[in-house]
């Protein structure tokens, strides 16, 4: 085990998996006990659009500076330019818009009432031990970025 990998978030399931396997539930109660919001396929299009955007431009940005998109594995830089300036999180800004816009499209509101629950797992399972591990990594550089950025948008 390399220095990088000893000092990993510790980060047990991919945040991909974990909006995907949520998603999937809230379309599977959309089978079985169906709730509709038509009127909501076009901003549904607009949040996915937006969200895939983002996350191609995080990932650019991530393979320009040489690191990892992987929440798995450590992180060799620190990235603070792009939509970083912004949020500190933007893939999962990202990922939030394409799981949101998939429900409006598929016209299923189970899957957004499900979404309050994947942000508090996100947080706790993944945001929280990325943070420890940023901080650790990256000392006072870090949480002088901390400090100026929010975590989501808002």
């Amino acid at each position: 085990m390399t220095s990088i990998d000893a000092d990993s978030p510790g980060v047990k399931v991919p945040p991909p998996l974990l909006y995907a396997g949520a998603f999937a539930l809230g379309m599977l109660l959309q089978k079985f006990a169906p709730l509709r919001r038509r009127e909501a396929r076009v901003a549904g299009a607009g949040l996915v659009a937006g969200g895939v955007a983002l996350v191609v431009w995080t990932r650019l940005l991530f393979l320009q500076r040489g690191t990892t998109i992987l929440p798995t594995r450590a992180v060799s830089v620190l990235v603070e330019s792009g939509p970083f300036r912004l949020s500190r999180n933007p893939i999962y800004v990202g990922l939030t818009a394409i799981y949101a816009g998939t429900s409006l499209l598929r016209q299923s509101v189970w899957p957004v009432i499900l979404l309050p629950g994947v942000m508090i797992i996100m947080r706790k399972a993944v945001i929280d031990r990325e943070e420890s591990h940023l901080g650790r990594r990256f000392g006072t550089e870090y949480l002088d970025y901390k400090a100026r950025v929010r975590r989501w948008l808002f």
